[in-house]
């Protein structure tokens, strides 16, 4: 599929996002939904509200991504209730903090399992109804600046984010030209969860050049984007979301030191 105006059997295109029922995830189910697209969510546990969007709803599914039965029976789910799988948004994802010293190795296996294995199960399972289905698919990839930079407090996560973008490069030269497989990597993003994880905010904020978090409305808009006609040959490629990136380090310590 070149794009997600495909779908179903009513010519709506068929959207499953994991991780989706709040934050990023919850935000690219409701832009789905408001161009008209079948979208179903799914949770680990089935907790959160169901994204909905002018009384149209997201219908929300339970599954565990790092379990490929699970994630069989998810797709195998969404393709009987609407006949076609047109884009996949592999959202699920995270870490806490730890210092890599100290985490266990079974910390470590859960992470990557999570944040890279997990991807890979969804992507797999959709690519076998992508395959054969008029159109094709597409699968996003949702990476993180960590993956890009040092992650220290989550070393772990940085690493399966960094994989997961080599992933979606060899993904899109396998799967082609049926499958299109693309990464949207974001930086700071407004989520539910950003005032926990971060002491201040508006002090982390300050370090990025436009001066504020991404919401996750305009994170949401990037993978629409290249989930649509519009981004018809985009395949392999990372397009990130960082409002510009970090202000260098040199540059607090030595301001006037400019073109280097």
């Amino acid at each position: 599929m070149q794009g997600a105006d495909e779908g179903a059997g009513d010519g709506r295109a068929v959207v499953l996002v994991t991780g989706g029922t709040r934050g990023i995830g919850a935000a690219v189910a409701r832009r789905f939904l408001a161009e008209g697209a079948h979208v179903a969510v799914c949770s680990r546990s089935g907790a959160g509200d169901a994204p909905q969007v002018g009384g149209r709803c997201a219908s929300t599914h339970t599954a565990d991504v790092r379990d490929p039965a699970a994630v069989t029976a998810l797709v195998d789910e969404v393709v009987a209730t609407h006949g076609r799988l047109d884009v996949v948004v592999n959202n699920a994802g995270g870490s806490p903090n730890s210092a890599a010293a100290e985490a266990s190795p079974r910390f470590h296996a859960a992470i990557i399992d999570l944040n890279l294995t997990a991807a890979l199960h969804v992507a797999q399972a959709a690519n076998r109804v992508m395959q054969d289905q008029p159109g094709g698919g597409v699968v996003v990839n949702v990476g993180s600046v960590s993956g890009l930079r040092p992650s220290p407090g989550t070393a772990a996560y940085g690493a399966a984010k960094a994989g997961l973008i080599g992933l979606t490069r060899s993904l899109a030269v396998e799967w082609a030209p049926r499958v299109r497989v693309v990464c949207v990597t974001p930086g700071l993003v407004a989520t539910e969860g950003a005032d926990a994880h971060y002491d201040d905010p508006t002090a982390i904020a300050a370090t990025v050049p436009l001066g504020r978090f991404a919401t996750p409305e305009e994170v949401a808009e990037a993978i629409h984007w290249v989930a649509s006609p519009a981004a018809s040959y985009v395949s392999g490629s990372n397009l990130v979301l960082d409002g510009g990136g970090e202000w260098p380090a040199f540059l607090r310590a030595a301001p006037d030191a400019g073109g280097g």
